[in-house]
């Protein structure tokens, strides 16, 4: 029987806090969601400044990346690229912020960020994955 990794609570909490310590550090306001490696939604954290609509855009971030095995900027430029069919994906939010947090290879967990520019949403989310690196 095959085993694999699989994000703790202690775990969840640490990306959180991480991610926050780097939003804060830099005065952006954001909501952080963390999920397991189907996608499913372990935590979700979203700032005092961060918009309304940045939760449902983390969460669903964080699902992309578990269910794409991949940061889901690589589909961002697959569509800004020109395979423009892809955004028929049955997914929301091919954005740029949902980072895989990998163990021997394998997705554990993801993070998604939203809230800021697509740059600083990714630097957020692998400031979290690097709490439990």
């Amino acid at each position: 029987m095959k085993t694999k990794p699989a994000l703790t609570l202690t775990d969840v909490n640490a990306i959180l806090d991480a991610a926050q310590q780097e939003a804060e550090a830099n005065g952006w306001g954001v909501t952080i969601a963390v999920a397991d490696d189907g996608g499913h939604l372990l935590g979700l954290r979203r700032m005092d400044a961060a918009p309304p609509f940045s939760a449902e855009v983390a969460a669903q971030k964080a699902r992309n990346a578990a269910i794409g095995r991949r940061e889901t900027q690589a589909f961002e430029e697959m569509i800004n690229g020109g395979r423009t069919a892809f955004v028929t994906a049955p997914m929301q939010s091919l954005l740029a912020g949902g980072v895989p947090v990998l163990v021997d290879g394998e997705v554990a967990g993801t993070v998604g960020i939203s809230g800021v520019k697509p740059d600083q949403d990714v630097q957020i989310a692998r400031a979290g994955v690097a709490a439990i690196g």
